[in-house]
């Protein structure tokens, strides 16, 4: 007994309704909103695509929640934009325990898809504009990098310049010392050779006195 008069004020506290919702709501992702939302506020139904545009939302739960739910959802993020929100009550389903989307046909859900990724890519679109300042701001970056090269090339140009001065004053340096090199090598063989004959003839006059001495003794 306790549990059915537990079981019946359940029932009693339970509300439900059926709305049809019409504007830019399929391909949107206001379905998965839909969704979302009642599974965060514990209601349950589900959520279907109409032919003819609008969506079917079939809610039921506390009146306090339902009214929430139902307020939250007749105002759903861009690109969702409802325009008409008509409820009608409808007889609580006890068989109805969770929040689904009732999904249609396989080439229907993939243009629900492709279109709720349309806002994600609007939104990248704005980071790509972001980008592209960013981008911007190094190509200016860059472009004072390329003047402080001009003025490392113009260093180097003017190194350049001074190491080959360098090395024509080092070669006509080097060119002037092997010629007097060449010159003191070429004095100190004369005077070399004038030394040996100046030598030989000492030696040759000394022999001979040394020959004449020797020969007045004997």
């Amino acid at each position: 007994m306790t549990a059915k008069r537990v079981g019946s004020v359940n029932r009693a506290n339970q509300k439900a309704c059926r709305v049809r919702v019409e504007g830019r709501v399929q391909r949107t992702g206001y379905r998965r909103f839909v969704a979302d939302t009642a599974q965060e506020l514990g209601i349950s139904g589900y959520a279907r695509n109409e032919d003819d545009g609008s969506v079917t939302v079939f809610a039921q739960g506390s009146e306090p929640l339902l009214s929430k739910f139902l307020e939250m959802i007749r105002t759903p993020p861009e690109p969702s934009n409802v325009k008409s929100f008509t409820r009608r009550a409808a007889s609580v389903n006890p068989k109805v325990r969770h929040f689904r989307i009732k999904f249609g046909s396989v080439a229907e859900e993939l243009h629900e898809g492709f279109g709720s990724m349309e806002k994600e890519f609007r939104d990248y679109r704005g980071e790509f504009r972001g980008f592209k300042e960013e981008f911007r701001d190094y190509r200016q970056e860059f472009r004072d990098y390329r003047g402080e090269f001009r003025d490392y090339r113009k260093e180097f140009r003017g190194f350049a310049s001074r190491t080959d001065e360098n090395f024509k004053t080092l070669e006509e340096m080097y060119g002037e010392t092997s010629a007097k090199l060449t010159q003191v090598l070429e004095t100190l063989e004369r005077e070399s050779m004038e030394t040996r004959r100046e030598l030989t003839r000492a030696v040759d006059t000394l022999s001979e006195l040394v020959a004449q001495f020797v020969g007045k003794k004997a």
